[in-house]
């Protein structure tokens, strides 16, 4: 069975699972010259124009995955020289063209970037063209068509351009790692940082003088992944890596959900903290409605602020699908309380590091958290675990009218209105990804049966309220 979505996932993987391998080994460093080996490819190349090209990509893949460009303060970064096998993109006159006697497009612009050669067939100039889009609203063979990169597509910040050698380049003052860019690029181009090396060092000095304990926080769309193997063996996978114990974050989010529906019933008008990615764009783009953001930390730093008061010495690892995560940790609100974050695709890498087949191990079960913690992880869980939260906290007085925004596109305009004082509703539940956590470009497989398997894992819980799951703290 395919454990990822596309193969431009199964190659990152694999240059992330060869890291990995040698750094278990102590063989990732040349001892003599004090630098990271290189993984040579082979002779022939599998997949770029030349084998120097592509030893070269490589070679740029490797050193992400060991953490990446440390002046570059983003956790997302773009391979220069992997991104140049895409078109510009922009408004582009197609063969749909009949060279028609109206020439709509060309009275439209106002730019005057729209000629016509001797047949009649139009043409548009990019030194003039604006990229309005009127000549293509108004063509009647609909022969004019908007050709965008994948990333610039998928970028709902408009943080992606293109620079002078036609590859991506990121705008970090707009960017909010959401990584949707990531999961977009058909050639591997964009990618996430990788702290990788930072968890096995952690796992590694656990070991070895046993003067902490490594916790491993796992996100509740862990239940939508490794599909080729059951849950309770992918934490059995988790516990025989080193960590000493795995929590579920959605405990963090019952504690959170607890938290925020009185926050709410306080205040009257909130909007969500869980999501690094959404609480990003509002500070970035709405720095008004700032101080609407939730106070409460996500549940990934409420349950690893809860496991450091009671083990001053541990180290947390969060394991989840989200990029913007790897941001928060470092943030110095969260950074005291979570050690490194890894998403499902590293989790599988360290895994195959080790030779680790999961389905032949036994199962243990994960159960610290209730229903509504659980279904965080999808777009429209956290605004039922606040309505839950209200009605056992004896608020269910407050009328909350919950705004379920599925996708940053579907958060901008509920923040648009909120800004301008015309939102239907006292409560903006924002997930950046589509789908919400299930939806992370660190998934390893997307899609909307994901929705469902949380839902189900969600059920499965023995605790089925809120109080029920903080009584175990």
């Amino acid at each position: 069975m395919r454990k990822f979505d596309t193969k431009v996932q199964y190659l990152k993987y694999k240059v992330l699972r060869e890291v990995a391998r040698m750094a278990w080994n102590d063989e990732l460093f040349d001892k003599a010259l004090d630098i990271p080996k290189i993984i040579v490819p082979g002779k022939t190349p599998t997949m770029r124009c030349c084998v120097y090209k592509e030893r070269a990509i490589l070679n740029e893949r490797v050193k992400i995955a060991m953490g990446g460009d440390k002046t570059n303060p983003n956790v997302i970064e773009v391979i220069d020289i992997a991104c140049d096998e895409c078109p510009m993109g922009g408004y582009e006159v197609t063969d749909a063209c009949r060279g028609c006697l109206a020439h709509r497009c060309e009275d439209v612009c106002k730019r005057g970037a729209i000629t016509f050669d001797h047949h009649q067939k139009a043409h548009i100039d990019k030194s003039k063209c604006v990229e309005c889009g009127q000549c293509a609203k108004v063509c009647p063979y609909s022969a004019i068509m908007d050709f965008k990169r994948p990333c610039v597509k998928s970028c709902k910040v408009k943080a992606i351009s293109m620079n002078e050698d036609k590859a991506a380049e990121i705008d970090n003052s707009k960017c909010i790692s959401c990584g949707a860019c990531v999961y977009q690029c058909p050639f591997g181009a964009i990618t996430d940082k990788s702290f990788i090396l930072n968890v096995i060092d952690l796992l590694k000095k656990s070991e070895q003088n046993q003067k902490y304990r490594v916790y491993a926080v796992v996100a509740p769309s862990i239940s939508s992944q490794f599909i080729y193997a059951k849950l309770g063996q992918v934490i059995t996978g988790i516990k025989e890596l080193g960590f000493h114990a795995v929590v579920e974050a959605a405990l963090g989010a019952d504690m959170v959900a607890n938290e925020e529906c009185k926050e709410l019933a306080e205040k009257g008008f909130l909007t969500s903290s869980c999501c690094p990615a959404f609480v990003d764009y509002v500070q970035k783009q709405f720095p008004d409605l700032a101080p609407y953001i939730s106070h409460n930390l996500s549940p990934m730093a409420t349950i690893a602020q809860y496991i450091k008061k009671g083990d001053p010495t541990s180290k947390i690892v969060f394991i989840g699908p989200c990029t913007a995560k790897k941001m928060e940790f470092q943030k110095e609100t969260v950074h005291p309380y979570v050690d490194s974050v890894i998403t499902f695709e590293e989790l599988q890498a360290l895994f195959d590091s080790k030779d680790l087949d999961i389905t032949t191990l036994s199962e243990t079960a994960l159960d610290n958290a209730s229903y509504y913690g659980r279904i965080f992880a999808r777009s429209g869980g956290l605004s039922d675990a606040v309505a839950q939260g209200l009605k056992e906290n004896g608020l269910d007085h407050f009328d909350l009218k919950a705004v379920a925004c599925d996708g940053i596109e579907a958060c901008r305009m509920a923040l648009l209105k909120a800004s301008k004082r015309v939102l239907d509703g006292n409560f903006i539940e924002g997930m950046a990804c589509t789908g919400g956590c299930i939806g992370g470009a660190g998934c390893l497989t997307h899609g909307e049966k994901n929705k469902a398997e949380v839902d189900r894992y969600g059920r499965e819980a023995l605790e089925k309220t809120i109080t029920d799951a903080l009584k175990q703290l």
